[in-house]
């Protein structure tokens, strides 16, 4: 098992060197950067605008630019010593890129591993009750349901959600807790923290519950026409003790496969619950970033996300070496 858990982190670095560089370039090569809104300003001198590109490194070429924000990164410090990893500065509000993603990175797990649990929590309980249910109307229409859920857009849910939010005034829009907050005891707060969460993640778990629904309740179907399946109920087991003792189980391999492929689906889908919702997160940031071209803050942003994704998808490969030991050896 150690030496997998290696291999797999070993496949993790051409990963994220891949997913960086394409960043960087696709940021760098687009028009403008982050001088261009000042440069147009009458009032700042050619000078003051060749002074701030050289204080920002943006008058080094691109290659130049990635190295030095690689070598930033890593804990190496030449000639032969360590520090501790820098992402740089922000562009806008000169401050550690680190500093201003360390809440916005723990917002987005909240937000995403919490949807993440409320949708297997949802999801699993429905796919065995239309499993259960598979010659009867309700499993067609069930189907039908879902095929046509996960088609829904996801944006359009996130409008819903604030137009219902706005009407009813249940709920606060944007933000991860309230003025006062600082106020608050600590229930207090764990409630408000809580009572923002509730249409983010309503909103994000949907996406998810749909697809796993579906995955889920398909390979249960495929499971049940097992041979030692139709052996259960031969020597008269009920539908809940095959489903629950011997189909579920034998269900699990793809279900858990398809946890990294969800994760990847939840962060891709915060992007807009956060963007749309107003939702201190990553996703947030990262766009933010991108829109005032921020660059550092923009690549530091990007990172932590693959950095989030690669670590569920490794997450899922190790459970699911765990259930079955035969892909360890493989």
């Amino acid at each position: 098992m150690t030496k997998y858990i290696l291999r797999r982190m070993l496949h993790l670095i051409p990963i994220l060197f891949g997913v960086t560089l394409l960043s960087f370039l696709l940021i760098h090569f687009s028009p403008g950067n982050f001088l261009s809104n000042i440069s147009i300003d009458p009032g700042v001198s050619p000078e003051r605008i060749a002074q701030l590109k050289s204080q920002f490194g943006l008058d080094r070429p691109w290659y130049a630019q990635y190295a030095l924000w690689l070598y930033r990164l890593s804990p190496y410090e030449y000639p032969l010593g360590l520090k501790w990893p820098d992402a740089g500065y922000s562009f806008t509000t000169r401050m550690p890129v680190f500093s201003l993603m360390k809440d916005r990175f723990f917002n987005t797990l909240l937000l995403t591993i919490t949807a993440q649990c409320a949708a297997w929590i949802i999801a699993i309980p429905l796919a065995l009750f239309l499993a259960s249910r598979r010659n009867k109307w309700i499993n067609h229409a069930g189907s039908g349901i879902l095929f046509a859920g996960i088609s829904f857009p996801q944006i359009i849910l996130c409008l819903i959600a604030l137009l219902f939010a706005a009407k009813t005034g249940w709920f606060p829009i944007g933000g991860i807790h309230g003025a006062r907050f600082e106020n608050l005891t600590a229930t207090e707060q764990f409630l408000d923290v809580a009572h923002h969460m509730i249409l983010p993640v309503a909103v994000l778990a949907f996406g998810e519950i749909i697809p796993l629904t579906h995955y889920a309740r398909t390979s249960l179907l495929e499971t049940l026409q097992k041979e030692y399946i139709l052996s259960a109920k031969a020597r008269g087991l009920s539908n809940n003790q095959i489903l629950k003792n011997h189909a579920l189980p034998n269900a699990l391999n793809p279900l858990v496969s398809h946890f990294g492929i969800g994760l990847a689906n939840l962060i891709s889908a915060s992007f807009i619950v956060e963007i749309v919702m107003g939702w201190p997160g990553i996703a947030r940031l990262a766009y933010d970033a991108m829109i005032s071209r921020d660059l550092y803050v923009f690549m530091g942003s990007l990172l932590a996300g693959t950095i989030f994704l690669v670590i569920g998808n490794l997450f899922a490969d190790l459970m699911l070496a765990m259930i079955d030991p035969r892909i360890v050896h493989a």
